[in-house]
């Protein structure tokens, strides 16, 4: 991945003197590079992601997955992988990183990395120790360590908590029947369902509790599928998996739903329109749902065959939401609430306390650092915008890239608003700061240099 310039901590974002007019370009998603990854590898013959995303997040994976054996080059224009796949050697029991050691994978601070590996590896023999940098120790991994100990792994807990990293991980992962809490995230219900082909037997997944964020469950199988791989939903809360095999593919990756949200709400916060390429109606990325917010709130929207464009029409009115089938865009939508000219409640989202850090409450804070009314509630927040509006400050951003793409936002508008640690936008979108400095510069050149 090529570095980012670096930016100054806290970094002041540079005021859009007028209305956005531009044609964005977003990176390929991260959500659907890391579900390719996986696939890929488990597939029969080679395949090429086209398209992806190389950010922290996916480099984690593409790590991991070489230290596995798995071979993946990345190509000269950076949005290339080439994956030679394989299946999993047999089982070896003691056959380590050759030296009586568990194999080691750093997660980093992904997620999707951490809680695809662990059913990964259970596919062979092997022993694996998976980690992660402080954040991700922080975040919960019982559920998806339950499942697998139920299908006969070998879990080893080393963390301070039993439901956090690190761990232990020894297959082989038997077939049959796993009850599965998908409360905490649906990452654990997508990581099985991809190794479910390469279980002996398939597999059969009941969810004990109804899945957040479903419409990732959605992508896993549109993933899995494009690579042959089969997914039967039995009803709202069985998925059935027989045995059988991926096949490589040359497949492309769209552009990533969440980074595009931030544009879009760029268009409603500061008028004009923006518009995205490559990511229309046909998309299985649940999160582009978040115009359809934006449409409520007043904005005008068009979603085509393949793009998407969202105009500011000068008035944002308030809305009630239930944000959990596209909880990642929670920071997003506070920003623009902040410019609502009534109040705008975010539900179904309690489950975001364990994400990166606790976006509820990181949230209320920094909207009220910035001088607007918002306070906490058990599944969401409450955003009462009214009376000077947002002033400057220095939004702390947690470690949380969303947290810190999502209140830059507020900048454009408002003066004086700066990013402290404005690298964290490396987890999944390194060129953001560019991104919106090239919004910046091409809706002045729409307007002639004279916006407003």
């Amino acid at each position: 991945m090529n570095a980012a310039a670096p930016r100054p901590d806290p970094f002041p974002v540079e005021l859009l003197e007028g209305p956005v007019a531009a044609e964005v370009t977003v990176p390929g998603s991260k959500s659907a590079t890391n579900r390719a990854l996986v696939v890929a590898a488990l597939a029969a013959g080679s395949s090429r992601l086209r398209g992806a995303l190389l950010s922290d997040d996916t480099e984690a994976m593409i790590d991991s997955l070489r230290r596995s054996g798995w071979e993946i080059e990345v190509g000269d224009d950076g949005t290339t992988l080439d994956v030679l796949g394989r299946t999993p050697p047999p089982a070896h029991p003691g056959d380590d990183d050759g030296d009586g050691h568990a194999i080691a994978l750093d997660a980093r601070l992904s997620g999707t990395t951490s809680r695809f590996l662990a059913p990964l590896c259970a596919l062979d023999g092997r022993r694996y120790r998976i980690d992660g940098a402080p954040g991700l120790r922080a975040r919960p991994m019982g559920p998806g360590l339950d499942a697998l100990e139920a299908l006969g792994v070998t879990v080893t807990r080393l963390g301070e908590r039993d439901d956090r990293l690190p761990v232990e991980i020894r297959g082989p992962l038997r077939g049959g029947t796993v009850a599965l809490a998908a409360d905490v995230s649906s990452q654990f219900v997508s990581g099985l369902l991809m190794v479910g082909p390469l279980v002996p037997g398939g597999l059969r997944i009941e969810l004990t509790t109804a899945p957040v964020s479903e419409p990732y469950l959605d992508l896993t199988i549109a993933v899995m599928a494009e690579f042959g791989g089969t997914v039967h939903r039995v009803d709202g809360r069985t998925y059935e998996v027989p045995a059988g095999r991926y096949v490589g593919r040359d497949v492309f990756i769209e552009p990533d739903a969440s980074a595009a949200s931030y544009f879009f709400a760029a268009a409603a916060i500061c008028g004009g329109s923006v518009r995205v390429a490559g990511l229309g109606r046909n998309t299985v990325q649940g999160d582009l749902a978040f115009v359809d917010v934006l449409e409520r709130m007043g904005c005008a929207v068009t979603v085509g065959a393949d793009f998407t464009e969202v105009r500011g029409t000068g008035e944002l009115d308030g809305i009630e939401v239930d944000l959990g089938p596209l909880s990642d865009t929670a920071p997003t939508l506070a920003a623009v609430a902040a410019f609502a000219k009534g109040p705008v409640r975010a539900t179904g989202i309690g489950f975001i306390r364990a994400k990166e850090t606790d976006r509820i409450a990181a949230v209320v804070t920094e909207l009220r650092r910035l001088g607007v009314d918002a306070v906490e509630e058990d599944d969401g927040f409450l955003v009462r915008p009214g009376g000077a509006g947002p002033h400057g400050g220095v939004v702390h951003t947690y470690d949380d890239h969303r947290m810190a793409m999502a209140f830059a936002l507020v900048g454009l508008r408002v003066p004086g608003v700066a990013i402290a640690d404005p690298g964290c936008v490396g987890k999944t979108f390194p060129a953001y700061w560019e991104a919106l400095d090239a919004l910046r510069t091409e809706s002045g050149r729409a307007s002639g240099g004279a916006l407003g």
